[in-house]
């Protein structure tokens, strides 16, 4: 890593800022060019400074981290996004890596870990703290979900939906206003695209996909 890597520091506790500051200066390629309190300060300076890297806490008062990820890939913001936490909550993670983080580590690891996992990042990695890494097997469990999902017809989502109720083919047709006969015709199909056996595979299925 001979060039310069343009960091951006986002935490409101200025005691954590200038401790990350001191752990990054151990790596002379890294340079930090901006330093934010708060989500607004975040995009603003992101726009500004065109950092490579952008370590951003995740509790922060006001704008959430969350939020300030958001706002900054609705802004196109190019920069490698690396949330930097005391949470190791399942449900953070998920929904910081589904909105475009590339990492996420927790700020209590050891000061040479955390500057691998910074690297490995820059390099193209997704990486997560290793004891969160099992949320990532969920996450894909999810996609993977969606995926089938959205591969059924209309039709077929209206039924399953349906199905997912407990309804009979007979209910589901006065349900839809359509016939017996076609309501089968599209609980088999489904069941064959989304590779199950049964109506209650199909009903389990569907109650698990992503809210």
């Amino acid at each position: 890593m001979s060039n310069l890597t343009r960091i951006m520091i986002v935490d409101d506790h200025p005691l954590m800022r200038k401790g990350i500051q001191q752990l990054l200066s151990i790596e002379p390629s890294f340079h930090v060019v901006a330093e934010a309190t708060n989500g607004i300060e975040a995009v603003s300076y992101a726009k500004k400074v065109h950092p490579d890297l952008i370590l951003l806490d995740y509790n922060m008062q006001g704008i959430s981290g969350l939020e300030t990820l958001k706002a900054l890939r609705k802004d196109n913001c190019p920069a490698k996004i690396i949330i930097l936490t005391v949470s190791d909550n399942k449900q953070d993670v998920i929904a910081m890596i589904n909105q475009g983080a590339d990492g996420y580590l927790l700020k209590d690891a050891e000061p040479e870990l955390l500057l691998a996992n910074i690297i490995k990042v820059l390099s193209g990695e997704l990486v997560v703290t290793d004891k969160l890494v099992e949320f990532l097997d969920e996450l894909d469990q999810e996609d993977n979900i969606r995926e089938k999902l959205a591969n059924l017809t209309k039709r077929e989502q209206q039924i399953i939906a349906e199905v997912a109720k407990g309804l009979s083919n007979k209910e589901i047709s006065e349900s839809l206003h359509i016939s017996e006969g076609t309501v089968k015709v599209h609980v088999k199909s489904l069941l064959k695209k989304l590779v199950i056996k049964s109506r209650v595979e199909a009903a389990v299925l569907y109650l698990q996909q992503p809210k």
